[in-house]
């Protein structure tokens, strides 16, 4: 199976022949002033597998430092590549990534998702194309399948409450509260409230975070350009990635990202990720917060406050991607096929199933937690 890898040290990413390499290096500009200079951090084997002895930056006999050597990356096992540092590539790179069919993200100083070098789509279907738009255009099409994207969210934030429910937190109010905000979905013919309902249930399930976390918190609400405190850092940051996994599994499909259902098509952004991502994000984004906190893994000192802003430190997001790579390899066994799928592969399903509906070949139901 490909694999996502993760770059936190500056330097070069380049072809030669028919290999990429990364090659470690000063950042192609000098960071701004009022920047601190981000430290430079090895990678580690699982993110790029290098001799043991050229990890460490050699010296030659005279005590000089010697060029670090070019990192080799396996083209082949590559499915995308997430860059959190200062890096450099130039058009040829671009264009054997994009012949490869490789997805490049990027990510700013402070972690935050900025935008993605998306190849040419290998898929492309004019049929589906039309359907999609057509669905959109459509009002009644277009707020039917909305409801899914919604319905699927709240039935999974709902999964998340239950199993906290069963084990010593008093979350019934909660509970009984979604439970309301659930059954109000299927009678709604407006976007927009749609949206409202979505934000409402949200709102709900966030008050319970105080209650689910065992680190003393203080989350009194979401708050997201820029985030306030830990809380809002880690579920900015979780969501970015859930967004970018969902974008990566689109691009194998013959899916349109740029038209969606629920968010609104705009500029700047692949909205059918984010109408997807909300099924995915209490399965990845929110079980991964929970646990990195309720283990102690993530704590105070992982954190950077700067004025009205607070963000991962780099040591944070390397434990935060550690994990979130972990829950995407995860499999489970899959009630309809049968056989293990991976939580990756879950999404891919999803767009599948989105498909068979734009086509009218089967209704689509979203993906609800079952385990």
């Amino acid at each position: 199976m490909k694999r996502n890898y993760y770059i936190f040290s500056s330097g070069k990413l380049i072809r030669k022949d028919n290999t990429l390499y990364f090659e470690p290096g000063e950042a192609a500009e000098p960071p701004a002033v009022s920047e601190v200079e981000p430290e430079e951090v090895e990678l580690t084997e699982e993110e790029i597998s290098v001799d043991d002895d050229s990890v460490s930056e050699a010296e030659s006999e005279d005590n000089e430092p010697k060029k670090l050597p070019r990192k080799p990356i396996p083209v082949e096992d590559i499915d995308s590549i997430f860059c959190f540092s200062e890096l450099r590539f130039n058009t040829k790179f671009l264009n054997f990534i994009a012949q490869k069919e490789i997805i490049l993200h990027l990510f700013n100083y402070y972690g935050y998702y900025t935008s993605s070098f998306y190849p040419r789509e290998p898929y492309i279907s004019g049929k589906l194309l039309v359907k999609q738009v057509q669905t959109y255009l459509d009002n009644e099409k277009r707020v039917r399948l909305a409801r899914k994207f919604v319905l699927g969210s709240a039935e999974n934030i709902k999964k998340n409450l239950q199993y906290y429910n069963t084990r010593g937190k008093d979350l019934s109010p909660f509970l009984e509260k979604t439970a309301g905000l659930i059954s109000k979905i299927d009678s709604t013919e407006d976007v927009q409230e749609l949206m409202g309902i979505e934000g409402n249930i949200r709102s709900n399930y966030y008050i319970t975070w105080n209650l689910l976390i065992d680190q003393e918190i203080k989350f009194e609400k979401r708050q997201k350009h820029p985030p306030t405190n830990p809380i809002n850092a880690l579920i900015s940051f979780g969501n970015s990635l859930v967004y970018t996994a969902v974008l990566s599994e689109i691009f194998k499909t013959q899916l349109n990202p740029l038209i969606s259902f629920l968010h609104e098509p705009g500029e700047r952004r692949f909205s059918l990720s984010l109408d997807i991502a909300e099924i995915f994000k209490p399965l990845l984004s929110d079980r991964i917060i929970f646990s990195l906190l309720n283990k102690n893994q993530i704590q105070e000192k992982h954190f950077s406050k700067e004025l009205n802003k607070c963000y991962l430190t780099e040591e944070g997001r390397k434990i935060y991607l550690k994990e979130f790579d972990e829950k995407l390899k995860t499999t489970i066994q899959h009630r309809q096929l049968k056989k293990s799928v991976s939580y990756r592969h879950l999404i891919r399903l999803e767009c599948y199933k989105i498909i068979k509906h734009l086509l009218g070949e089967k209704e689509y139901k979203p993906f609800t937690i079952w385990w």
